[in-house]
């Protein structure tokens, strides 16, 4: 990586766009798309948008994965923060459940447990967004060499 304050920015991005994302999920058919954007392909987007501007370069494979894997966990945790209690706010104020299984277990279980599965969902997107990363620094090097001959 080259310095903190590259991190910082890629930490600021990644957070904005989970909460982008969780204010966007309980739409209804717009939710299902934006879960899956948020879980598989939050890397592309900021490594993408910063590769563009030519704030970010990449030097390495695992640089690349690496920096997927920040932006994926940091982005689902930030996501989780703002869709948990927007859920609670929907079932509380105007009985309308965004997804059944998550209203049900805000309801009947504990905070560790919320906690816990927001963790271990956050780490799956970590996962994701580590190969989605790589993916990012593979086309990004294809686009680079197409370009340089």
């Amino acid at each position: 990586m080259q310095n903190m304050s590259l991190l910082k920015v890629i930490l600021l991005m990644s957070t904005m766009l989970g909460f982008v994302v969780g204010l966007l999920s309980p739409v209804p058919y717009l939710g299902a798309l934006a879960f899956i954007v948020l879980l598989c392909f939050s890397a592309p987007i900021v490594l993408g948008m910063l590769l563009r501007i030519k704030v970010l370069r990449m030097d390495n494979i695992s640089e690349s994965a690496l920096l997927g894997a920040i932006v994926g966990f940091v982005s689902f945790i930030a996501f989780s923060l703002i869709y948990m209690p927007v859920v609670m706010i929907m079932y509380k104020i105007f009985n309308y459940y965004v997804n059944f299984g998550v209203t049900l277990a805000l309801n009947n279980s504990n905070l560790f447990v919320i906690i816990m599965i927001s963790i271990f969902m956050g780490i799956l997107s970590a996962i994701t967004n580590a190969f989605s990363g790589f993916l990012t620094y593979y086309i990004a090097q294809t686009i680079e060499n197409i370009n340089n001959k």
